[in-house]
């Protein structure tokens, strides 16, 4: 029956890691959409060994082991296989490296099949085995060296082998720990003979870890001593003392060790430092968020990004490509090991089998939890490995020895387990354990679910300029459908080519280091295919591809003819143009200058963000300017020849819409309310919207610029305006002091005036058809910040003339 169920699992993890890695091979071509592509084949060297490893391991087994539990081998084979194709998939070399260790751990494991049952070697030589454990970690001190030639020097070796001493010197600490808390049960609390020998090898184990500043694995050490003294004594106040003393530790380490106040710092606040001390955690989140529900799909992902993704960040690297679906089962795994190790443990034949049993799975359980917390930022990152999953020869090999001595303890030879008179101690650890596991996938929802969207938009998320270069970004056009900003090249090399730069304060951009801006951001989801594509579409191109379709073209309302003679009158002229029809809404024209190349941000990026200019504020939708007497059409309209006070003005410009942000498609401001009239601050956006109550018999309309966008079932479906427009004057008072402000030989009102506050001045053209015009009524704002009010009239004058005339 044993060997039946393992066989069947086991047969089950074959599908699996075969399933993967179809999938692995045919990823190229789910990335490229094409069938011309480099397949990857190489990772099937390691399903095959892996294979042959899990046969051999299987018959091992079933001969030596005939009652072991059938359930711990197929889930570690599982575990490993996963793990192997993950760090293959991100690294080739890598994941040869590992392959030659899982081979190296498979063997060793088969022959400790052959040792003898009852383990009192082990007991026998508990001193011996960790004052080894002790001296090759010792040795790291003067002979240690790092694989990556920088970083701790926790490893011995050279020549592409090393061996970490302290992955197996955990286990030997549970070893010895084990071994002499059965010799001395019963146990009391005293210094002497109990507590004084333990925490002498601990302390000391201790020193040395802290000393290479392997401070992960020095947690695990103070965790392992904690649950296995507390089990052997059934005293919660061990606990509480420990958990107290790491709290401790945890406060004084953060104010005086550097290594400890960076990582929790960046746990605490990695949103602060997002590109420093917290790459790392911010981009596995990023990663988590990414997998979303179902994953990007293993090999089409980008999982990569995350530093030490085959290692530290094993758990996002799967996150992101199998999803909470993913990560939920591998949590289930690690479950299911814990829960069989402690079955082995309630039911060892003996105390220190009992014992031992208990702390490989508290060693296997908070290696796990510590790691995955890292990763989700449920804890400060530690930095060791996920046991049977991440890269890591010595990480390897230790858990496939934990793993036998699971097996070997939980062999059913013997008929009466050895008296548990305390059960507590053990139901307590195993909540615990269940807990973290609980917690590890809620926090995985919140991630990958909650928060994602969130995440994803993020300016220091590079995955979306990696999945437009695979997938087609929507186009940007005119109201003539002559092009703005496109997508130009192949599947794999796609680039934004923005074909009018002068309008890059308004359209935007898109870029991996300085992220998106303009409409490039507020359009971002028709333009990427998340809108207005069939959801059904969207659905099938997530799961097959892990990308959305292509993107859908926008149009907006801008005239390009009108908008480059706006963009040649502006010049090197500060300030802003706005041309809009008074009825409708449209924005025909927005200039903002000074203006800036999308396309040279890799060049000229960090010089654009330092520019006293600000280039990159659109002064159109966000430049707040005093309006001082540039309002004195309206409030003619309003007041007629009286006199109105101060409230008076206020409400006013509160009725007018000053004092809030227009809603538009594009980021816009306002400067809010004021006590004083003279303190009014307004951008040229809302200023034009006020002004075209005169030219629209009182009404103010509601912004548009984003006009239609061409779907694939309907074709050009028009997008709505994000607000309404009202009454805000009287039809007879607006007509009236649009013709009163009317200059002769001209078919338009026209006001110009400056407003000074300090230093600063900035000049105001307003003017609009006149009512009555039989053509498309027009309003426009000139705001130069400059003290010229000739050339911002001559500019007014000319641009209106120009647009009337089309």
């Amino acid at each position: 029956m044993t060997d039946a169920i393992q066989g069947r699992l086991l047969r089950w993890a074959a599908a699996f890691l075969f399933l993967y890695s179809v999938i692995l091979t045919l990823s190229p071509a789910v990335r490229e959409r094409s069938w011309n592509v480099d397949y990857r084949f190489s990772h099937w060297i390691g399903f095959t060994v892996w294979l042959v490893l899990v046969m051999a391991s299987h018959r091992a087994t079933s001969m030596l082991m005939p009652d072991r539990d059938p359930y711990l081998f197929p889930i570690a084979a599982l575990l490993s296989g996963w793990g192997l194709l993950t760090i293959w998939r991100l690294d080739e070399n890598f994941g040869l490296r590992q392959l030659i260790w899982l081979v190296l751990s498979v063997c060793i494991f088969i022959a400790a099949l052959r040792l003898p049952q009852n383990l009192n070697f082990l007991r026998g030589y508990k001193y011996i085995l960790l004052t080894g454990g002790l001296l090759l970690t010792a040795l790291t001190l003067i002979f240690g060296t790092n694989p990556s030639g920088f970083g701790p020097r926790l490893w011995l070796g050279c020549c592409g082998v090393y061996l970490q001493p302290s992955e197996p010197l955990k286990l030997l600490l549970v070893i010895y720990l084990a071994a002499y808390l059965a010799d001395h049960f019963p146990i009391r609390l005293q210094i002497f003979p109990l507590l004084f020998p333990t925490i002498l090898v601990t302390g000391l184990a201790l020193l040395l870890l802290i000393v290479q500043r392997d401070l992960g694995t020095a947690s695990i050490f103070i965790l392992l001593y904690t649950v296995i003294l507390y089990l052997a004594t059934g005293r919660r106040r061990v606990l509480l003392g420990t958990a107290a003393g790491l709290s401790l530790a945890l406060i004084i380490g953060y104010g005086l060790i550097d290594v400890i106040h960076v990582r929790v710092e960046g746990w605490l606040n990695p949103w602060n430092d997002p590109s420093g001390q917290s790459y790392q955690i911010i981009q596995s989140l990023l990663a988590v968020a990414n997998g979303g529900t179902g994953g990007r799909g293993p090999g089409v992902g980008s999982p990569g990004l995350v530093p030490v993704a085959i290692s530290d960040f094993v758990y996002a690297a799967i996150s992101e490509e199998t999803g909470l679906v993913g990560t939920v089962g591998l949590l289930a795994l690690i479950w299911l090991i814990l829960t069989r190790g402690m079955i082995a443990a309630i039911h060892a034949p003996d105390r220190f089998r009992r014992f031992l049993a208990a702390g490989i799975t508290t060693y296997l359980g908070m290696q796990s939890l510590l790691i995955i917390g890292g990763n989700l930022r449920l804890l400060p990152l530690t930095g060791v490995t996920l046991p049977f999953v991440s890269y890591g020869g010595s990480s390897l090999l230790t858990s496939y020895i934990a793993l036998f001595l699971l097996l070997n303890i939980g062999t059913q030879t013997e008929i009466e387990p050895a008296p548990l008179p305390n059960p507590q101690p053990y139901a307590v650890l195993s909540a615990l354990l269940g807990l973290g596991i609980a917690a590890a996938a809620l926090t995985s929802a919140w991630w990958a679910i909650s928060r994602s969207a969130d995440l994803l938009i993020r300016t220091d998320n590079p995955r979306r300029t990696i999945a437009d270069r695979f997938v087609r970004r929507g186009s940007l056009l005119d109201r003539n459908n002559k092009l703005i900003t496109t997508t130009e090249g192949s599947v794999g090399s796609f680039r934004r080519v923005y074909l009018y730069p002068n309008l890059a304060p308004i359209t935007g951009y898109t870029h991996p280091v300085y992220g998106q801006a303009g409409l490039e951001a507020s359009l971002d989801d028709y333009l990427r295919g998340l809108q207005g594509n069939p959801a059904s579409l969207i659905w099938w191109d997530h799961l097959l591809y892990g990308t959305p379709p292509a993107g859908l073209d926008v149009r907006l309302s801008i005239d390009l003819e009108l908008q480059s003679e706006a963009d040649r009158l502006l010049g090197a002229h500060p300030g802003a143009i706005i041309l809009m029809n008074a009825q409708t809404g449209e924005i025909l024209t927005m200039a903002s200058h000074p203006t800036f190349d999308p396309s040279r941000l890799d060049e000229d990026g960090a010089t654009l963000t330092q520019d006293p200019q600000a280039p990159l504020l659109n002064r159109a939708t966000q430049g707040l300017y005093f309006a001082g007497p540039a309002l004195q059409p309206l409030i003619q309209a309003e007041f007629g020849n009286s006199k109105p006070d101060d409230p008076e003005l206020i409400q006013f410009y509160d009725s007018l819409g000053l004092f809030r942000a227009p809603l538009f498609n594009m980021p816009t401001t306002s400067g809010g309310k004021v006590n004083q009239p003279g303190e009014v601050r307004v951008s040229p956006l809302q200023m034009t919207l006020a002004a075209a109550a005169l030219s629209a018999h009182g009404v103010i309309p509601a912004p548009r610029i984003a006009m239609a966008v061409n779907t694939p079932e309907q074709g050009w479906v028009v997008l709505p305006a994000l607000s309404s427009a009202f009454n805000a004057i009287k039809p007879e008072a607006a007509d009236e002091a649009a013709r009163s402000f009317v200059n002769q030989n001209t078919p338009f009102w026209q006001y110009v005036s400056q407003a000074r506050v300090n230093d600063t001045v900035v000049t105001w053209a307003l003017a609009g058809t006149v009512p009555g015009w039989r053509g498309t009524p027009l309003v426009m704002v000139v705001a130069l910040e400059q003290d010229n009010p000739r050339l911002t009239q001559s500019i007014s004058t000319r641009f209106l003339t120009e647009a009337l005339n089309q």
